[in-house]
């Protein structure tokens, strides 16, 4: 093996979870060509958080060695929905709802991978799958059996419990296969909860005479709060297009026990630099408090440069007396580890109205560490030692009840 082609595994073992076609993998790295790096998404609401990240810095990493990244758009597929993790039949979107979320993944997506014309290609799957009519949809059907496509996780638990699976939602992993093919895919980047969408692919380009693409999985962490891995829904996550300030606030929420983890993953400090920081994160207190800091210093500097982490990391420690909590601030106890924003609210002012609470948090008035809450319906976990501020002036140390 190649040198070159060794300092690529070796960069990506750090978050990879295993490679299928290692060998196909290493011998297209070593030819000399441009690999074609299949990026597939469905053109739902995006929301990409640092765990979607994972897979761009890797692609990001082949882009800079002069590798493609086919950026592709399903807008025929996403008509389906992914059944992925799905326990029953997603809503159909329209075509004007595709289009705005194609455009804002988009922006996402950009945050980090490079979009030279020669490093970056914008596709669509309507432009094979539309003309392939009825006639090529059932000549593509044949290559799979019924017995392959059931054996899905998620269709044998809807099947044992006595739900409906559409068939429209049957045939979504064979399109997505499809695509692989059509794009002369040589390697794509996913997590694991895709891997058996992207098997399809290599399975239908063996049978249509291509060779079947790499497929990388990525590892999966949990969320801040320890708890599901990132998500909007649950408040536990680190949004891409969130703010410098938004995303070191965020990530000050961190459970101590998650900073090796999250240095390992999400940041591109070597490997001496993130044991040092779990060992500090290990040894508890204010060791702890500052190699969190440091951490999401670190993290805010990959995505905005070391000016603005330096500028967010001062001015926290600003909020914050020099890094230390103001000792004198009331506290408010609670009995739940994840509450909505409003909720929240209701418990830090019982005397407030609905309204005047939905006026804060609209006004931009109320913040937990330096982050802004901004949607009243988000979920967000609750830990001791955090600050709530609500308007100006008001703040209070959030604390979990014993036992809660």
């Amino acid at each position: 093996m190649s040198s070159a082609a060794q300092h690529i595994l070796d960069h990506f073992a750090r978050t990879t979870e295993q490679i299928v076609g290692r060998e196909t993998f290493v011998q297209r790295l070593e030819s000399g060509r441009p690999l074609r790096i299949k990026y597939g998404v469905d053109c739902t609401a995006p929301d990409l958080h640092l765990g979607h990240a994972v897979n761009l810095w890797l692609m990001r990493y082949l882009q800079d060695r002069g590798h493609r990244v086919i950026f592709l758009l399903g807008d025929v597929t996403t008509r389906i929905g992914d059944p992925t993790d799905r326990s029953e039949t997603r809503p159909v979107l329209s075509g004007e709802e595709i289009d705005r979320n194609a455009a804002a993944y988009l922006d996402q997506v950009s945050t980090v991978l490079r979009s030279d014309d020669d490093l970056f290609e914008v596709r669509r799957n309507s432009e094979w799958l539309e003309p392939l009519g009825v006639g090529g949809l059932l000549d593509v059907l044949a290559l799979v059996t019924h017995g392959r496509l059931i054996a899905r996780d998620m269709f044998a638990e809807r099947i044992a419990a006595g739900m409906d699976i559409a068939g429209h939602e049957l045939i979504y992993p064979v399109l997505q296969g499809y695509d692989s093919f059509a794009l002369e895919s040589d390697l794509t980047i996913v997590g694991t909860d895709q891997l058996y969408n992207e098997m399809m692919g290599r399975h239908l380009q063996q049978r249509l005479g291509a060779e079947p693409q790499a497929v990388i999985t990525t590892k999966i962490t949990p969320g801040l709060d320890g708890g599901p891995k990132q998500s909007k829904s649950l408040g536990n996550y680190v949004g891409l297009i969130d703010s410098p300030t938004d995303k070191l606030g965020k990530l000050m929420r961190l459970l101590d026990p998650l900073i090796g983890t999250y240095a390992t993953i999400y940041s591109d400090l070597p490997a001496d630099r993130v044991a040092e920081l779990a060992r500090r994160a290990a040894a508890g207190g204010r060791e702890a408090r500052d190699a969190k800091l440091d951490l999401a210093e670190a993290i805010v500097a990959r995505y905005h440069g070391a000016a603005t982490a330096a500028g967010e990391r001062s001015a926290f420690l600003s909020l914050f007396s020099a890094g230390e909590l103001p000792v004198d601030l009331p506290t408010l106890a609670l009995d739940h580890d994840q509450l909505t924003v409003i909720e929240l609210l209701r418990r830090a002012r019982p005397e407030a109205s609905r309204s005047e609470l939905l006026r804060l948090i609209t006004q931009g008035g109320v913040s937990v560490n330096g982050t802004k809450l901004t949607d009243p319906d988000a979920s967000i976990s609750i830990s001791t030692g955090d600050v709530i501020k609500l308007g100006k002036r008001d703040r209070r140390r959030l604390r979990r009840r014993a036992g809660s």
